[in-house]
């Protein structure tokens, strides 16, 4: 399917959109407004990048009688924000290791109070001197605050007998760095959080694991988790960027209800805020050897994969793991060795986004087999084609390439498509024609798994739940949150198709942990696969003890079916049916050696981006993008582009102008609207999305996830295509103008130091 074509029997409009279309869907910022005893929350943060906290002055020129106030001496539980490690103060006691962190939470009526408090902390560097920035300076051990500055380190190793041609192998090598990237939600990290009258702490908010929220608090508050329920509000995106950090701003705002009397306490980040202190994509460098037969085939994968993980573990060593096996791409080669590292610095932490690591890893390798081609004389297409995965092939972690491995197929898709050999030899006449403009065609080839890695989804064993309604309805009762992707559409859709009943008859019901299972965190495409395959199995046991109605038994679609699932909710319990995940047949996955099978089910992608380069200006404009997908099944085509499309903006925006600056603390300078630019729909011409579905995949029909997939292959394909058009090697994002016209004239001056 195109981009654009709509099919109305697989495409019903989205649930929520109208709602949020004319404006009626209430954020967290529209919650409580009227209640008289709602409090404003700030956060009062360290300035230094690391140091000691050595005490907090209060201004005697505020009054502070009616000011709630809340420091690390405050927190009944844990002082630790739950996730991998407990090495993340929820408030700084003492120590702390970035600019930025909190340590003294405020909470008042009057939001001009707040601003006007006059509270200082005083704040002394940290004894081992200076700040470490980069990943160089920490594998150095400049400062070294955790051992070696190494928070992970893992290795990915496969052995196997080449290609014996006679012939030395052409060989060639590749440093290559990317930037951060801000996920830019739409709506600010936010909660509210109070104590209800029974004594339960009720902490509702933005995010995307509530169950992840549920677990920091019970840590944090030292309660039990009876007494603490967790509650999603309408969430404007997430990107990744709402995976942890929401748990750090729920601690906040329930200590401060909890000081205030149980109170309603409300936090919400304000943009700037947000940018400065909030996780982003993790900063990579990349160094790739790669060698082949003169014939075009891969012998070896060196591969040397660091990311900067900031001043805290958090989701690093998950990150990392995504990155490493992606990094040597979807090609056979028989001999694989990958390191990746996660290190300290002394930024804010980094964590989720979009891709997960696997943008890093997936840019350098994409970069690398470019320059391998050209080395070899080889079109960058062919010599993709020549190495590319197919069934029966040994991937880079020893597992077989089962029969749902598309990656040929969706390169020629895509060459067709774009027209690419065509393309090309055109771009090259322009270029000779010598005007002010070069153009270029650049692809990329690639593939990501869908589900948490290895034995992750195994471990976390989520659970669903259908539950009949006194209306005769269906309810869909899990964790997994609607944030913009089309989640609580989608998911309707596939229980209804399985019940054979009318969307109209499901109900995806709130997200609350008071009342829907555990059925695991909105990340890693998961959703749809995962917890869609398991609401398919709980639809056909739902219909199994659906009780007679009418004599006519129950067969799915009958007329009746409003008055069995009444009968049902009569009984009480009996009208709920809970499915628990168990790991389909495979080779196990083994977490020291990254052997096995990695991902239930793979998405295979060829992307093939046109650019044009302005010499005077250096700006490079997209001329046109073709993107083919190989997904199983798309439950909702419609949906689906939408996901697809909008990674390839993020991605070209990542690629061409989304540029965090970092200041002398270490946290982001531009941090305003204005200042960290993001691409608009002048930026963006021509995105071709060709959808393939061949339903082999491990969800609904065969249905694979594809959140994360196109991000992967947008900031390859157009690094490429710039290569075509200015004939250069790139080695960094974004390609800004400066960076280029200094590329172009280091070139030049090389090439004017050999004609001596």
């Amino acid at each position: 399917m195109r981009s654009g074509e709509r099919d109305f029997s697989r495409n019903p409009l989205r649930l929520d959109g109208m709602d949020k279309i004319l404006g009626r869907t209430p954020y967290l910022d529209d919650l409580h407004l009227r209640d008289p005893d709602l409090l404003f929350a700030a956060t009062v943060r360290t300035t230094l990048p690391g140091g000691v906290l050595e005490g907090i002055d209060f201004g005697g020129g505020t009054d502070w009688s009616d000011m709630t106030v809340v420091t690390a001496r405050d927190i009944p539980g844990t002082n630790a924000v739950r996730l991998l490690e407990n090495d993340q103060p929820v408030l700084v006691e003492r120590e702390f290791r970035h600019a930025g962190e909190a340590a003294v939470l405020l909470a008042h009526p009057d939001r001009r109070r707040l601003r006007k408090a006059l509270l200082q902390v005083r704040l002394a560097e940290r004894p081992a001197g200076v700040p470490v920035f980069t990943i160089e300076a920490a594998l150095q051990g400049q400062a070294e605050t955790i051992p070696g500055n190494t928070y992970t380190e893992y290795r990915l190793e496969k052995s196997g007998p080449r290609q014996e041609t006679g012939h030395p192998d052409t060989v060639i090598a590749v440093e290559v760095e990317t930037p951060s990237q801000e996920q830019l939600y739409i709506e600010p990290q936010g909660m509210v959080a109070r104590l209800a009258p029974d004594g339960v702490v009720r902490v509702e908010g933005s995010m995307q694991c509530p169950y992840y929220v549920l677990d920091a608090l019970v840590q944090c508050l030292g309660l039990p988790a009876s007494r603490i329920q967790v509650v999603q509000t309408a969430t404007g995106g997430g990107f990744g960027g709402k995976e942890d950090f929401p748990s750090v701003i729920a601690c906040h705002a329930a200590l401060l209800a909890l000081r205030a009397g149980g109170r309603p306490v409300r936090l919400v980040l304000d943009r700037a805020e947000d940018l400065r202190v909030t996780p982003k994509r993790h900063p990579s460098r990349s160094r790739v050897r790669l060698a082949a037969t003169p014939e075009g085939r891969l012998q070896s994968v060196a591969f040397d994969f660091d990311l900067d993980g900031g001043a805290y573990r958090t989701l690093s060593p998950v990150v990392l793991s995504r990155g490493v096996i992606h990094a040597p791409g979807p090609y056979r080669c028989p001999d694989v060795r990958v390191t990746g590292r996660a290190v300290f610095t002394s930024h804010p932490p980094f964590g989720a986004f979009r891709g997960f690591g696997a943008p890093q890893s997936i840019f350098a390798m994409e970069v690398a087999m470019d320059r391998l081609a050209s080395r070899l004389e080889m079109d960058p297409a062919e010599f993709r084609r020549k190495n590319l995965l197919c069934p029966g092939d040994t991937g880079p972690t020893g597992d077989i390439a089962g029969e749902d491995t598309h990656a040929r197929k969706a390169l020629d898709v895509a060459l067709e498509r774009s027209g690419y050999a065509r393309r090309r030899t055109e771009h090259e006449a322009w270029n000779r024609a010598g005007g002010p403009t070069r153009r270029g065609i650049g692809l990329a080839t690639f593939c990501h798994g869908a589900g948490f890695t290895g034995n992750g989804e195994t471990h976390l064993a989520s659970r669903v739940t259908l539950a009949a309604t006194a209306e005769g309805k269906v309810e869909l009762l899990v964790s997994n949150t609607e944030i913009g992707q089309g989640a609580a559409t989608t998911l309707v859709q596939v229980a209804a198709e399985a019940l054979g009943i009318p969307m109209d008859l499901v109900v995806f019901g709130p997200v609350d942990t008071a009342r829907v299972p555990n059925s695991g965190p909105t990340v890693a495409s998961r959703t749809c696969m995962v917890v869609g395959k398991l609401l398919e199995k709980a639809a056909r046991r739902f219909l199994e003890q659906l009780p007679p109605a009418g004599g006519k038994g129950n067969a799915p679609g009958r007329p009746d079916f409003q008055e069995a699932c009444r009968k049902l909710h009569a009984l009480g319990g009996a009208g709920e049916v809970t499915e628990t995940y168990a790991a389909p047949p495979g080779p196990a996955w083994d977490e020291k050696t990254f052997q096995g099978r990695a991902y239930a089910s793979y998405a295979w992608a060829a992307y093939v981006a046109e650019v044009e380069v302005d010499l005077v200006t250096f700006e490079t404009r997209i001329l046109h993008f073709t993107a083919v997908q190989e997904i199983g099944h798309a439950v909702n085509p419609q949906i689906a582009l939408g996901q697809i499309e909008g990674g390839i903006v993020q991605g070209i925006g990542w690629a061409l102008l989304e540029n965090v600056v970092w200041n002398g603390s270490g946290v982001m300078a531009n941090d305003r609207l204005a200042t960290y630019i993001i691409p608009t729909s002048a930026d963006i011409d021509g995105i071709d999305v060709i959808l393939l579905e061949e339903g082999q995949g491990a969800g609904p029909r065969g249905a694979k996830g594809i959140g994360e997939l196109p991000m992967d292959g947008p900031a390859p394909a157009i690094a490429n295509a710039v290569r075509h058009a200015l004939g250069v090697d790139v080695d960094r994002l974004p390609l800004t103008p400066e960076y280029l016209h200094a590329r172009l004239a280091e070139q030049q001056e090389v090439h004017s130091w050999l004609s001596k």
